[in-house]
């Protein structure tokens, strides 16, 4: 779960000390500077992924120097791959500058000087970081030393997905369970690792088992985007991933579900959820069905009923009744 703090807690000419102090215990130790420490306000939050972690940092505008001085003080020993989520950064490290923007990846290493910027005209910037062992990238530091400071576009490709993911966490991570964090810290390494991989051109020299779990991190979210399409069968996903039927069926193997119950499983969790919205109400319950892709009302009624237990027309008067009570408690 997410350990939030804010400068809202402190009264206003503690608060840029504050989280200069925050960022060097939990990020790692910097200098900050802002043109206007008095009105300065900022959030921080913590989620442990296992050995891994992700911090979120959203602040107003500052600069960020690491000196060899507090290298020399602490250094956590890791690479660090931060998502731009609101506002713009120009960073500097490694004879490398770039000037990053909202979706956009920036990669450094904590063992080497660096210069951060937020710049004042772009407003309040927010960043999620990805804390990562140097151990933990199966690639070479030498290579990884080229991506240093440079902009990963997070338009297309893996950076695209490992922005996705990392926002997905920022959202919903409150409600997994620590088993389930750890897990979830073992795909954003890989998808990082793969994202690296991919600015690098390098993909053949990730491990084997990397690309397998990256491949199918690659199908889940095309799962995801095609939830509603009744024609989305193994063979769409398959074809669409240049592989085999066959091959997408041994690549689900051993793992919690099949890709057919995958599909059956979110389908039915999207229904779950537009049915206790009362917002939704006038909207029959074959054609929520319809809309994610069931391909008849009987073929959805039977399956949500093996799922749990009840009809879906229980199941949306039981959740609009408990929202209801809610609101009339409030």
């Amino acid at each position: 779960m997410w350990s939030l703090v804010s400068s809202d807690e402190l009264p206003a000419r503690e608060r840029f000390d504050w989280f200069s102090d925050m960022v060097s215990r939990a990020v790692m130790p910097t200098s900050l500077k802002s043109e206007r420490p008095a009105d300065f306000t900022a959030e921080a939050a913590v989620l442990p992924l296992g050995e891994f972690s992700v911090s979120r940092l959203a602040y107003a505008p500052l600069r960020s120097r690491r000196t060899p001085a507090l290298i020399r003080r602490g250094d956590p020993e890791q690479y660090q791959l931060a998502m731009v989520s609101k506002g713009a950064m120009l960073m500097t490290q490694h004879g490398n500058e770039c000037s990053a923007e909202v979706g956009d990846l920036v990669f450094w290493d904590t063992s080497r000087p660096s210069d951060a910027v937020t710049p004042a005209g772009g407003g309040p910037g927010e960043l999620v970081i990805l804390q990562l062992p140097r151990s933990s990238l199966p690639l070479s530091s030498r290579r990884l030393d080229r991506l240093l400071a440079q902009r990963i576009p997070g338009g297309s490709g893996m950076a695209a997905m490992l922005g996705s993911f990392l926002t997905s966490l920022v959202e919903h991570a409150e409600h997994c369970r620590p088993g389930q964090l750890a897990h979830l810290g073992t795909v954003a390494v890989d998808l990082a690792a793969a994202s690296l991989a991919q600015s690098l051109d390098a993909e053949e020299h990730l491990p084997a088992e990397v690309r397998t779990n990256t491949l199918l991190q690659r199908i889940h979210a095309f799962i995801e985007h095609n939830l509603g399409d009744p024609g989305l069968t193994p063979t769409a996903i398959a074809a669409h991933h240049s592989m085999s039927v066959r091959t997408l069926h041994q690549l689900f193997q051993g793992r919690e579900e099949s890709v057919h119950a995958r599909i059956r499983r979110r389908r039915l969790e999207r229904c779950c959820s537009d049915l206790a919205r009362p917002d939704l109400l006038a909207h029959p319950v074959y054609a929520i069905a319809a809309r994610w892709g069931f391909s008849s009302p009987a073929v959805f009624s039977r399956s949500f009923r093996e799922a749990y237990g009840i009809s879906p027309t229980e199941f949306r008067a039981l959740n609009i009744e408990k929202s209801c009570a809610g609101c009339i408690s409030r």
